[in-house]
């Protein structure tokens, strides 16, 4: 094995579970927003939508996938969930 491929090899999975961690968080800190629309400070309702929509077609991806890419559809379900209650609770 090269030297490349070793790296390669010990980084990337390394490098797929931080990512992963860093997509939960992001859309886990939808929290506070969500917190706010609750009690009557309204946020925006298209970003958290948007955000929704893509980890949609990304938790779809993974799925679909001929062997299901956990790491991707493990980061992107939370994003589903409080980007859309984010946005819904925006908006009534």
């Amino acid at each position: 094995m090269s030297a490349e491929s070793e790296f390669h090899a010990k980084f990337f999975p390394v490098l797929a579970r931080a990512a992963s961690i860093a997509a939960v968080l992001m859309y886990v800190f939808y929290f506070p927003q969500i917190i706010g629309n609750l009690n009557g400070h309204k946020g925006d309702w298209i970003q958290p939508l948007v955000a929704a929509m893509n980890c949609t077609l990304w938790l779809l991806y993974g799925l679909w996938r001929p062997k299901k890419d956990m790491p991707i559809i493990i980061a992107n379900a939370p994003g589903i969930v409080f980007g859309g209650f984010a946005a819904v609770t925006a908006l009534v």
